[in-house]
């Protein structure tokens, strides 16, 4: 029986959203500007697998990714590009989405000017975890305000508190010298406050480091999500009795529900190591799903183009890594949450399109064409499980 891998490339947008525009994001396409400005890109697998026609579906055009070699995957697939219809462009709302349950009335937001947090707020979280106060209280992007407000922080036992365009509020402590376990305690308590404001996520951002411009985040953050207000694809999966193995940030993401067996790793190399282990021993009928959040949090987010380009040639190279383990009737997708344009203005997530890859040894090839809501991955998910039907999405097994 087959078991289901989705490997989720977090920001891999290829432009085209339709509302776009609305977003201030009209033009924005992850793939093809990183493609364009690194003149070209050695993805072989993902280009075997279909991605440039469903770029190309997306977009109208071929991303500028050059001449590719033959791929070692030699699978057949389903490509296809999908839009999004959750009414924010974050990653829990990606996530849940995919997995069946759209977010269409959007979270609530923190303003981006100072002070961003309500003084409610603030004064509860203080009082109930006895911090002396906090520093920042405004949008920013988090690997600058570590070196604007390191020293401060280092001085006074007040930690950094901020948000951006999607609805969280981030919390950045020194590893060291706050410690961790009082960072988790402090956003714990924090979590509990912004809930009436229907927040997303608060996110945990420990750092190291002794002084302004050379303090470093650590991979040792943490994100305290919103609980699914609905069913989800690993609700349903679970609760069938089938193993849901959740790698990385998923976990966090789908507020630690519906899940069998958590894996904590971080970084592209520990990912894919744990990626490999899972598929290799994970039981029948099992869905495995892990989020490669590296793509949005070290390269999307901080606007690094060239670094980008180099964690999607490392990606495609390790995709052949695979096929050893994978079963007759396996089922593998590769997709995305949202973009995240390393070349767009700001630091925030862009409103684009996903690419919706689907591979495995008995897959009928076929352009699958556009999507019209990431759903439609829960939805073939389900069919393949033999499981009941979502409101939303079409399946296309």
């Amino acid at each position: 029986m087959a078991r289901v891998i989705i490997c989720m490339m977090d920001s891999f947008g290829i432009g085209g959203a339709p509302d776009a525009a609305s977003y201030g994001n009209l033009g924005a396409d992850t793939l093809g500007h990183i493609a364009a400005a690194n003149n070209g890109l050695k993805i072989p697998n993902l280009s075997s697998l279909g991605l440039l026609e469903a770029a190309k579906g997306a977009t109208g055009n071929y991303p500028a990714v050059g001449s590719q070699s033959e791929g070692n995957l030699n699978l057949p697939s389903k490509y296809g590009h999908a839009k999004e219809i959750s009414k924010d462009k974050d990653t829990v709302s990606g996530h849940w989405e995919m997995a069946g349950l759209p977010n269409l009335n959007g979270w609530g937001h923190f303003k981006a000017d100072y002070p961003s947090f309500p003084d409610d707020v603030i004064s509860s979280i203080t009082r109930d975890s006895k911090i002396p106060g906090i520093l920042g209280n405004k949008a920013a992007s988090g690997t600058v305000i570590i070196q604007e407000l390191g020293e401060e922080h280092l001085k006074t036992g007040k930690p950094i508190f901020y948000t951006s365009a999607d609805s969280n509020m981030q919390i950045a402590a020194h590893e060291e010298f706050f410690g961790l376990d009082n960072l988790y305690s402090l956003c714990e308590i924090a979590y509990k406050y912004v809930q009436p404001y229907n927040i997303g996520r608060i996110i945990a951002r420990p750092f190291i480091g002794h002084k302004n411009g050379e303090f470093v985040r650590t991979k040792n953050r943490r994100d305290y999500a919103a609980q699914p207000f609905g069913e989800t694809l690993l609700d349903k999966v679970k609760s069938s009795g089938r193993e849901v193995i959740a790698i990385g940030a998923i976990n966090d993401i789908y507020a630690h529900r519906g899940i069998t067996q958590a894996i904590h790793a971080a970084g592209l190399e520990d990912l894919w190591k744990a990626t490999l282990n899972a598929v290799k021993n994970a039981p029948e009928e099992s869905l495995i799903f892990t989020n490669f959040e590296d793509f949005d949090m070290y390269y999307g987010h901080r606007r690094n183009v060239k670094g980008y380009a180099e964690a999607l040639e490392y990606f495609d190279a390790r995709l052949p890594e695979l096929l050893p383990y994978l079963k007759d009737d396996d089922i593998v997708f590769i997709t995305a949450d949202h973009g995240n344009d390393p070349t767009w203005e700001g630091t925030d997530h862009t409103r684009e399109q996903v690419p919706v890859l689907m591979f495995g040894k008995k897959i009928v090839s076929q352009n699958i064409g556009q999507r019209n809501t990431f759903a439609d991955i829960a939805q073939t998910v389900a069919q393949c499980f033999g499981l009941s039907p979502f409101k939303y999405g079409e399946s296309f097994l």
